[in-house]
């Protein structure tokens, strides 16, 4: 009898890897260890584990780790594994980009109908008892740019193309697709701040993208257009977002991601008037764990039976 593929998990949701494993039918063909994601494995299992399973792990785990072949990242962000000292440059690794499609794109519409339609103002009325007419403006017509046409945000495209909303757009590799006016090269990105009514920010964390968001690109956007940042905090720098939207050079933010998390009692993100502060609601939601376990066992039986893995990362651009 072959002997079975040892699989490290660290995970507090062991039932949904286990359940996914199972439905995906390779049980037969692995061993499975378990532990929650604070628990250091012990030396035997790090000893054995040829495919690891994890959010991230620190510097020192996986030299440890000798016959580890594959590591799946449970999130879509790799900035903290590609940031450790000792990751193994012939180690592959996978992350978990997609699994957000069920939740994000739902949470950023929301975004957008929010800063839109007068509703937060209504309920504020309410609060007093004042009856204050108002007109919403209408999505139609109006145009949203997205830096960083992945996944997610062809979907968020779909649905505001739906809406009927002009969608333009920036991608590392670009190419025509449905939905979206016009894709551009990260060469164009001024163009996009120019013409864009909604400026959504789904780009990834790089180092080419660190600070993205400064005074200078702030200053090519419409005075009346609304900044989302559902990608990575550090894609704005902070004071130059806060200083824009006091001199009202563009209408307001929201933001769902920030460079430290939870966000500091003392920032001003927190004060700014036209600033709306979410509490990275973004991307979880009450079944992204099952979705993840899915895609690492869709992955597992691809290892096994050496297939291509899905989504896997690229370590000179950064995801």
């Amino acid at each position: 009898m072959t002997s079975r593929t040892q699989v490290l998990i660290l995970t507090d949701s062991s039932a949904a890897y286990l359940e996914a494993i199972r439905a995906a039918g390779l049980a037969d063909r692995v061993a499975v260890d378990i532990l929650p994601r604070k628990e250091k494995p012990s030396a035997e299992q790090m000893a054995r584990a040829e495919v690891l399973g994890a959010y991230g792990v620190p510097a020192g785990l996986l030299p440890a780790m000798p016959k580890l072949r594959w590591a799946q990242a449970m999130m879509a962000g790799v900035e903290g594994w590609l940031a450790l000292p000792d990751l193994p440059a012939s180690l592959v690794l996978t992350c978990a980009r997609g699994t957000h499609r069920e939740s994000m794109p739902e949470n950023i519409v929301g975004a957008l109908m929010y800063v839109a339609k007068p509703y937060a103002a209504a309920v504020e009325n309410q609060k007093q008892g004042k009856w204050v007419p108002s007109v919403a403006q209408p999505l139609t017509g109006k145009t949203l740019g997205i830096l960083g046409l992945g996944v997610i945000g062809q979907e968020v495209a779909r649905i505001a193309a739906a809406l009927g909303l002009r969608v333009i757009g920036t991608r590392r590799r670009p190419e025509p697709m449905a939905n979206v006016s016009e894709v551009m090269p990260a060469g164009r990105t001024p163009e996009v701040l120019a013409q864009s009514d909604f400026l959504l920010l789904l780009l990834p964390a790089t180092p080419e993208t660190d600070n993205f968001m400064d005074a200078g690109r702030l200053a090519m956007m419409k005075p009346g257009a609304w900044l989302l940042n559902f990608g990575r905090g550090h894609l704005i720098t902070d004071d130059d977002l806060v200083a824009a939207v006091k001199a009202k050079k563009i209408a307001g933010a929201m933001l769902d991601v920030f460079r430290q998390e939870p966000l500091p009692a003392g920032h001003p993100f927190w004060t700014t008037e036209g600033i709306i502060v979410l509490p990275h609601i973004g991307g979880p939601h009450p079944q992204r764990e099952n979705v993840v376990a899915r895609l690492f066992a869709d992955n597992l039986g691809r290892f096994l039976d050496g297939k291509p893995l899905k989504e896997v990362v690229d370590r000179k651009a950064g995801y």
